[in-house]
């Protein structure tokens, strides 16, 4: 092989034909990391013409399913698989519409780095976490790539959730490793907007007078008892200070021009006679009028 030949192949992206399976047909114990991530596994003898070649780092994939016209993309985490074929997680072979043994083509590519992210749930259960944002932030340290349309599983607590991917910026297909990136939610699938009456519906509804209700005085009253004469003659019935003991609810007036976030206060204005009267005592020192201790011979 001449020098011209190994800097064609250099210079000529990786790609190749393999079999897909599902991560649990591998040998060995189960691997959780790889089932709820975004990476693949592929044999050694793919690193070996990915070194060869002027491949950029960090190693992103697309896989393509001819048959169905579907493809998506990912990373490598291990090149441990048997010769001839990729493990990959199932959630990504359902994206793929590809079966146990399916061909794959793979193909190494560039992508630009992920800003904004907006995410739809496919379950109301997601709403339960306390702090969503920061459980997709660390579920989402085990992705090398997102794509557009696909949706992608985690795990969160021994339980799954899925995200259907919506929106991608600046392309529709991103890399997310090191990268500062806004993440937006969508309306989980299945979720209704609750009903909420306003209070005014409901008073009209009643049909109640409010303003009519008397309310019992239960508070202190000053001389209120009754009093007895010494000589034990009938008392005489001051009309004018009995009273009921119902009074009625007088109800505030509103103010019609309120605000939300201003407070307005209401103070009562000086009349124009307090005005003038103040005016005119304002004090003036050394203006009063002295008397004499000793008075004047005429």
């Amino acid at each position: 092989m001449n020098l011209l030949d190994m800097f064609s192949m250099r210079s000529v992206s990786f790609a190749k034909t393999y079999k897909c399976f599902p991560v649990s047909f591998m040998e060995g114990k189960d691997r959780p990391d790889v089932e709820h991530g975004g990476k693949i596994i592929m044999p050694p003898s793919a690193l070996d013409a990915l070194t060869q070649r002027n491949i950029q780092y960090p190693m992103l994939f697309k896989l393509t399913n001819k048959f169905a016209t579907k493809s998506t993309h990912c990373g490598v985490l291990e090149f441990v698989a048997d010769e001839g074929r990729i493990y990959m997680p199932y959630w990504m072979m359902r994206n793929l519409l590809v079966e146990e043994g399916g061909f794959i083509e793979l193909e190494s590519v560039s992508l630009p780095v992920a800003e904004y992210v907006k995410m739809q749930p496919q379950s109301v259960d997601f709403l339960d976490i306390s702090n969503p944002k920061a459980v997709l932030e660390r579920a989402l340290r085990t992705f090398a790539c997102l794509t557009i349309d696909d949706i992608i599983s985690i795990n969160y607590n021994d339980k799954k959730y899925e995200f259907n991917v919506l929106e991608l910026r600046p392309a529709g297909a991103v890399s997310i490793i090191e990268c500062d990136m806004n993440v937006d939610f969508a309306p989980p699938v299945g979720y209704v907007e609750p009903e909420y009456s306003k209070p005014a519906e409901a008073m009209e509804e009643d049909g109640v007078d409010y303003s009519s209700i008397k309310i019992p005085q239960t508070g202190f009253k000053a001389f209120g008892c009754e009093g007895n004469r010494l000589d034990g003659k009938a008392k005489k019935n001051t009309s004018a200070e009995s009273s009921s003991p119902l009074s009625q609810h007088e109800r505030g007036i509103p103010n019609y021009d309120y605000q939300r976030g201003k407070i307005t206060f209401i103070r009562n204005g000086r009349s124009k006679q307090t005005e003038s009267k103040g005016e005119s005592e304002i004090f003036s020192a050394f203006q009063g009028e002295g008397q004499l201790l000793k008075k004047k011979r005429k």
